[in-house]
């Protein structure tokens, strides 16, 4: 019963949002107690403090104190974390909600989009311990007073949208219903990214954000997410939902929390010889209805003509086309009754969103995962952070009831990566985390994540037991950083011209005055070696001795600039000084990243040099010899600069880091087919030692012009003069890093 309270009519208003039980009539008395406490909805950064100041109510200050404990973790930082961004979230689906709260915690403007009208969904959902725990501190038990309180923890898919939007709306989340999300509209003007929506004029249509997050569903993915399918073997679920009345009788039927034909064959044995229809488990949950989950047999399917004829293809085996509905709403009936002994009475189909009984019948085996969980796209200037939560990150795996548990810990962890773009974390840092992080997420259970659950909170560290946020590096993840070529390259070449000028001035500046040197350009101004001596002279006259060197002589000229650079700056030759002294092989970029590093060494302040002796200057006017190692130039050789297949010196536009260690590109290949291998797209056969390409399993594939072939023998690449082969799992042991990519791999996890 609402309120009676007849001083404070916003009292029983209250009430009735509290026990609304639809999506319509949450916002409507939602909207009705902002009018009477004349508040603003979308006023995000005020409307909850508001709220409490003036819904003096003792019901809803029970409510406050736990939101309140909530918003007052650290990771928030009192709502100011992400004070500056603007979040668009797609779906209100569990994970959608969950999402758009705690954005809303961390001081973000969250705008949440909803396809439909009415949560209709009565399936149910198995909650893990950590899931109930959390949902109670949102106040779940207040606004769903039947929480939790069955012999098993589960909730309808419907009772926790209601109690996730009940939650989101008093945080001052802006929830639009209705409204379909058609894509992206790019940047353009003084405008950033918006949504291009239907109806058209909706006023969610000029919202401006940074951040987008979709919630959207199994098989909705935004441009620029690719999927991969995981199958298994076929097994066809059946789910089935029938009306509650809520009657003493249906209340003693006691809930199946999972039985199995492996340990029950009596009773699987029993159903088939009665009824004709052979399980391999069956589950039954009570809540807003009786709700059965189930998977059969293809060929009892068959035989009682749910199915009308077979077919190897799931997708043209399972379509409605091939389905008896009247055969199929009847075996679930019967797998029902048996099931509960008889004991439901009257058993009747709810209904579903269009009107017919509540029965589905599908192939859970197939399921999709997106293959990253965030990315990065930047037009004319404007950045936005994307993210995938819910099923269209990962399709949850039914029978172990992952999808809310895992669904949540991906809301968790997104909302963790929108916390680091709100305070300034570099953008590659922020994937490479989010990345690291989703490695993990298929692997978890209530047996391997923290039991802690009071501590839980959105840093990943409270709640996987073993984790490494920088498994995956910044460089590895530059993929997922799109950037608008056709905007970027004008502005890069303005940049990159501009700089070239201002560099120049300053080799001119720097060099004026010394015989036989002239800068004028990157090229031929440089051949000779002079120049370089000059700028080394210039700025360090002690360390070498100007008169002494013959123009003539360039080959030794420039490898005495090129000894002492590295030797007193730590700065390695980015080419050899054949390359240098021939015209024919100058590259002009390879210079002006070297000079540019001289330059930036040289324009240290003097205390850089008190702090670092060894890049203070000696007497010394020829290059070390090559046999001292105590030198930094020749520990820099010596570590750094050295392909660790080939063994040769490598250039730094020649190079390649992968797991702390340096390569030649044409060293870094394929141990199985020599095909030169991607940062961030290779994977190690942890039986073998040896690198190959992303999803190219040991001993089955390897590339060959261009395509997948099947290989029976091992293909490798003949060494050349440089290079030589080296099997992957020295490095990866050597750094302690081993990895699968199996693209089955997830999904045996989860089996």
């Amino acid at each position: 019963m609402a309120s009676q309270d007849s001083s404070n009519p916003s009292h029983a208003t209250f009430d009735l949002f509290v026990q609304a039980q639809s999506c319509q009539d949450v916002k409507l008395h939602f909207a009705e107690l902002c009018r009477q406490l004349e508040i603003n909805s979308k006023d995000f950064r005020n409307f909850y403090n508001k709220l409490k100041e003036k819904l003096n109510y003792w019901k809803a200050k029970t409510l406050w104190t736990k939101l309140d404990k909530r918003a007052s973790h650290a990771d928030y930082q009192q709502g100011k974390a992400c004070k500056n961004n603007k979040c668009l979230v797609l779906g209100a689906g569990p994970c959608g909600l969950r999402t758009a709260i705690e954005l809303a915690l961390l001081g973000a403007q969250v705008v949440l989009l909803e396809k439909r009208e009415s949560f209709s969904r009565n399936n149910v959902l198995h909650l893990w311990p950590y899931t109930i725990y959390d949902l109670r501190g949102l106040g779940a038990k207040k606004f769903y007073g039947k929480f939790c309180s069955g012999a098993l923890d589960h909730v309808s898919i419907r009772q926790l949208q209601l109690i996730l939007l009940k939650a989101s709306l008093l945080l001052g989340v802006e929830v639009h219903t209705g409204v379909e999300f058609e894509g992206l509209v790019d940047p353009s003007g003084e405008n950033g990214w918006m949504a291009k929506l239907q109806p058209r004029t909706h006023p969610a249509a000029s919202f401006q954000f940074d951040v987008f997050v979709s919630a959207g569903g199994g098989r909705f993915v935004p441009d620029g997410f690719k999927h991969k399918e995981l199958r298994g073997q076929l097994a066809i679920g059946i789910t089935a939902n029938f009306i509650n009345r809520n009657t003493a009788a249906e209340a003693q039927v006691a809930e199946i929390s999972g039985v199995a034909r492996i340990y029950n064959q009596k009773f699987f044995q029993d159903l088939l010889s009665q009824t004709g229809i052979d399980l391999e488990n069956i589950v039954y949950y009570k809540d807003d209805t009786h709700y059965f989950v189930m998977t059969a047999k293809k060929k009892s399917l068959l035989k009682k003509g749910v199915i009308k004829q077979d077919f190897s293809n799931a997708e043209q085996l399972l379509a409605a086309a091939n389905t008896d509905e009247e055969a199929l709403n009847q075996y679930a009936y019967d797998a029902a009754s048996f099931s509960t002994g008889g004991k439901l009475p009257d058993l009747q189909f709810a209904l579903n969103p269009n009107g017919k009984p509540d029965v589905a019948m599908f192939d859970f085996t197939c399921m999709y995962r997106a293959e990253n969980a965030s990315m990065v796209r930047e037009k004319r200037g404007k950045k936005l952070l994307m993210s995938l939560v819910g099923d269209c990150l990962v399709e949850p795996f039914w029978p172990l009831g992952t999808g809310i548990a895992r669904g949540f810990f991906a809301v968790f962890d997104t909302a963790w990566m929108v916390r680091s773009w709100g305070l300034g974390v570099p953008h590659l840092k922020v994937l490479a985390e989010r990345e690291s992080i989703y490695q993990l997420l298929s692997q978890t259970t209530p047996e391997n994540t923290s039991k802690n659950y009071a501590a839980y909170c959105i840093n990943p560290k409270t709640r996987y037991c073993r984790i490494n946020l920088s498994s995956i590096q910044p460089h590895q993840v530059q993929h997922l950083y799109e950037l608008d070529k056709s905007h970027s390259s004008s502005r890069k070449q303005k940049h990159m011209v501009s700089g070239f000028e201002e560099l120049l001035k300053w080799c001119q500046k720097h060099t004026r005055g010394y015989e036989m040197v002239d800068v004028k350009d990157f090229t031929q101004s440089w051949r000779s070696g002079l120049a370089l001596c000059a700028l080394i002279h210039h700025f360090r006259p002690k360390l070498i001795d100007m008169s002494s060197l013959d123009e003539s002589d360039m080959i030794h000229n420039i490898q005495l600039a090129f000894s002492i650079l590295e030797k007193e700056l730590g700065i390695p030759p980015v080419m050899s000084p054949s390359d240098l002294a021939n015209s024919d092989h100058i590259d002009k970029l390879s210079l002006v990243l070297y000079i540019t590093q001289i330059r930036n060494a040289f324009s240290l302040p003097s205390s850089v040099h008190i702090l670092h002796p060894e890049l203070n200057p000696t007497p010394a006017a020829t290059p070390p010899p090559a046999s001292e190692p105590e030198s930094r130039g020749a520990a820099l050789m010596a570590n750094s600069e050295e392909c660790y297949f080939c063994h040769l010196r490598v250039y730094v536009l020649e190079r390649i880091s992968a797991e702390g260690k340096f390569f030649h590109r044409s060293c870094f290949t394929c141990h199985r087919c020599g095909i030169t291998l991607r940062l961030g797209g290779y994977t190690y056969d942890q039986t073998t030692g040896e690198g190959h390409e992303h999803g190219r399993p040991p001993r089955e594939f390897h590339l060959s012009s261009g395509r997948i072939e099947k290989s029976d023998s091992r293909v490798t690449r003949q060494p050349s003069s440089r290079t030589r082969r080296v099997r992957f799992g020295q490095i990866f042991r050597t750094a302690g890093w081993v990895r699968s990519h199996s693209a089955l791999f997830p999904f045996l996890q989860q089996l």
